[in-house]
């Protein structure tokens, strides 16, 4: 039997401190976004594809983080303006959405 799912939405939800310098998904609207993303998949009537609320994907400060696998594809900064966009033209389009792709920082690029 194949498995159920053939992607992954990988949205964070993730909370940390009152205060964190680095801020945190959940307070801004982590899991309002995965119930969006859920909604979405289901106006479009796509299957196969899972919307699941995720712990630190490590980069908060840049807004919330949706990770998409098995496409190894980083969103950063996605808000719910942005869901319709990426459903329609990645998720079902198989385009994805270059203008929200996560940016490493600055001082990790050049490591890399």
């Amino acid at each position: 039997m194949p498995p159920p799912y053939t992607r992954h939405l990988f949205i964070c939800t993730n909370r940390r401190p009152d205060g964190s310098p680095r801020g945190c998904c959940a307070t801004k609207g982590g899991d309002e976004l995965r119930i969006a993303f859920k909604k979405e998949l289901d106006a479009q009537d796509v299957k196969g594809v899972r919307a699941n609320g995720a712990g630190c994907l490590d980069a908060c400060e840049r807004g919330i983080s949706v990770a998409v696998y098995p496409d190894n594809v980083w969103y950063g900064g996605v808000t719910q303006a942005d869901v319709k966009e990426i459903v329609t033209e990645h998720i079902v389009g198989g385009r994805p959405v270059e203008r929200l792709f996560m940016k490493l920082p600055i001082e990790r690029a050049k490591k890399e």
